[in-house]
Formats: C-alpha cells, structure tokens, sequence
C-alpha cells in the first residue's frame, strides 16, 4: 500500500510541477519594455513584431500610454507592453499619467526589458528605472548599436542578468533577444514534450487537494491507522481527481465550466 500511494503521490506531484509553465502558456508572458524617452521602446515592440504597430518619432515622449501586443516566442505566448518613457517630475499632466502607467505596467509583469542607448552613457535617470525592476527577472537592451563604431561596453553593469545588443532599426541582435526573452522565463528549459500539462488554475487546486489526500492516507496508515480511516483520504482524492476527469463533477462545478466556456452545436 504504501509503495502504491509513493508512487500516486508523485503522480500528481509531477504534474503540478508543469502548473506554473502551463500558465504561461495559457496566459502569457507579461513583459513591460521600460527605459527612459528616447531609447527605442516603441522601436523595439515594431521590431519584435515585425509590423509597424507603435509610432515612433525623434521626439521624446511620443508614447503616452502602454499598449499591449501578443507575441509568439517558439509556441510561447508573450504579452509586450510598450510604456511611456520614465523620467523624473514633469509639469505636462499627460505625460505625468503615462508615467503612472508605465510604473503600473511594470509592477504587473512578470518580465522587464530595459531598454538604455548603447550610444550614451549610463545616467541617474537610467539607474532609478533599474532599481524599479531588481525585484524580478529583467534584461538589459542595449539599443541603437548600429550607431555605433565600437561594440558597447558598461551598460551590462546597471543590472545583474542578461544583456542584449540591439539594432531596433536594422533588426541586429533581434533573434538573440527573442532566444533570452524564453531563457529568461524557462531557465533555457523549453522544450516540445507529450507529457501532460496543467493549464487550467481549478485543476491545479483538485490536484493540490488530490496530493494532501494522498499524503495524509499515507501518513495514517505509516501511524498504523485502521484502513477505513486511510479510505476515507483515499476516496478524497480520487474525487479531487474526478473534478478534473469529470467523473465526480458536482452540479455547481457543472455550472462552473459551463460558465467559462461556449459550446459550438
């Protein structure tokens, strides 16, 4: 019995340990492009898109609000943000708004790129957007190289993590990018598999009841508990599970599912 409930348990482990990544697959990947005005944040959205999507002006602050593109990374679905520059006080109440919203954008992702002028040295306002995004996984892009003589150098400093020189322009550096933006969500890790995935959060939480079941059943019958008792743990779980199945769906879950989906005829 024992060796049979080591055996579910690991079952069901294994298949929450693909929950987190089957999230992404059926949400996305949130990822603000932040920098400050001027560095080619809405030239880099163009540019990973492949269309002209954002408008991109000499001018400074031509972005005064976030705009949001689904892109495809090798099956994986990323979420850009184009956000307005980030800079220090500004008298202009529009602009000040966008800066909001950039701040709220980033604070909402679950990835960041930094984009900074390779062509122009490191500057308080470039090291204050950095300190926004310490706190999760970012990449450094270091854009406009094609302006540039010699290969950039220093920039890397300003976080630790990957660093990308870009041409937004001319497309330099693009595939690089894209291959750091799905090692930096996966650790490189990505890749084709038959396995089962989780993708759906209510069957995460049937299996994480699945898996407390099976662990109290085996700790009560280790505890010498009558088998009734482990039973009653086992039968949970499997109940848990048949949530999923469909075998013990109740009617309010009925209606749950329902809910969320539309039914062709």
């Amino acid at each position: 019995v024992l060796t049979t409930l080591r055996d579910a348990r690991q079952r069901v482990a294994g298949l929450l340990a693909t929950a987190d990544q089957g999230r992404v697959y059926r949400q996305g990947v949130r990822t603000a492009i932040v920098g400050r005005p001027n560095v080619g944040k809405s030239s880099l959205l163009n540019a990973l898109l492949r269309e002209s999507r954002a408008i991109v002006t000499p001018i400074p602050g031509t972005t005064r609000d976030t705009l949001e593109e689904t892109l495809n990374l090798q099956g994986l679905p990323v979420v850009l943000v184009d956000t307005a520059g980030i800079t220090e006080e500004t008298e202009d109440l529009i602009e000040r708004l966008g800066i909001e919203r950039s701040r709220a954008a980033l604070a909402q992702a679950d990835l960041a790129l930094l984009v900074v002028d390779a062509g122009r040295p490191l500057d308080d306002g470039d090291r204050e957007i950095a300190a926004l995004v310490q706190e999760k996984p970012a990449i450094v892009v270091l854009n406009k190289i094609d302006l540039l003589a010699t290969p950039p150098g220093g920039h890397s400093t300003i976080l630790d993590g990957p660093c990308v020189a870009v041409s937004a322009l001319t497309g330099q550096g693009m595939e690089t990018l894209e291959e750091t933006i799905v090692e930096a969500v996966f650790s490189g890790k990505v890749t084709a598999s038959e396995a089962p995935m989780v993708t759906s959060p209510r069957h995460k939480e049937a299996l994480n009841r699945a898996l407390d079941h099976v662990g109290a059943a085996r700790t009560a019958h280790q505890a010498g508990q009558l088998v009734d008792l482990v039973a009653i743990d086992l039968a949970a779980a499997v109940n848990a599970l048949g949530e999923i199945t469909g075998q013990t769906a109740s009617e309010d879950l009925v209606d749950t599912i329902f809910s969320n989906f539309c039914l062709g005829k």
